[in-house]
């Protein structure tokens, strides 16, 4: 395995559960809460892709409120601009995964360092992070906003290399999103991807160096070093 000289995150459904906004969604909307969560967090994936090949950026809180927007119209779900601030709100709270701390304190303790980047604002990442009170794991909060674009765009990637002062194929790259994932193995980054699902890997000429299913995995792979040992 190539030596890691640090370790580069994706934020939203990688260390923090999106699908935690479930709960204040079934309270606005009884019983709807996992629905709206699912096609909201699609339609906030698709308005950034769309957005990326149109050359259409916007700041990462326009585009989920405008992708909520979208959700609650095809579910034919009457949204209020103070229902509707509520929830984009949520995600400024989401829970991190039971194994996020853990796996921080792990990369910690090896002295590897770490950040986020992340399609995110850098007030919507900061927001998160300090919510949780997992900031000081992080030297880097990369938002990809400087450079109006996002992953998988290259310069999108090209800001955590920057940032760590590294090269490429040093950095762990490490996303539950395949495309993201994609894109930063088609950067160039060393990549493990998180797939929670069991879901097969996406169809584009290239492949993760390492695939597991949970981030307690992921530390257990860094511990090792053995690229053999997935699961």
């Amino acid at each position: 395995m190539t030596k890691i000289s640090g370790v580069l995150f994706d934020l939203y459904g990688t260390l923090f559960d999106v699908h935690s906004v479930v709960e204040r969604c079934d309270q606005l909307f009884p019983g709807r809460g996992i629905e709206i969560s699912a096609l909201w967090r699609q339609k906030q994936l698709e308005y950034m892709w769309a957005r990326g090949l149109m050359r259409r950026y916007c700041p990462f809180e326009k585009l989920t409120e405008d992708a909520l927007g979208y959700t609650c119209n095809r579910l034919d779900l009457a949204l209020n601009e103070r229902d509707s601030a509520d929830l984009c709100d949520a995600y400024s709270g989401l829970d991190p995964f039971p194994d996020t701390a853990a796996t921080l304190e792990m990369l910690r303790s090896i002295g590897a360092p770490v950040g986020v980047l992340s399609n995110g604002s850098a007030q919507s990442i900061r927001r998160v992070v300090h919510h949780s009170a997992l900031q000081t794991y992080f030297s880097h909060l990369i938002s990809t906003e400087p450079v109006r674009a996002y992953k998988p765009q290259a310069a999108a990637y090209e800001l955590g290399e920057q940032a760590l002062g590294a090269s490429r194929e040093t950095i762990l790259f490490v996303s539950s999103n395949g495309l993201d994932a994609a894109g930063a193995k088609n950067f160039g980054y060393t990549v493990a991807w998180i797939n929670r699902s069991g879901s097969p890997f996406e169809e584009l000429e290239v492949r993760p160096d390492v695939e597991v299913r949970s981030l307690a995995a992921l530390s257990g792979w860094l511990r090792e070093g053995d690229p053999s040992k997935r699961r």
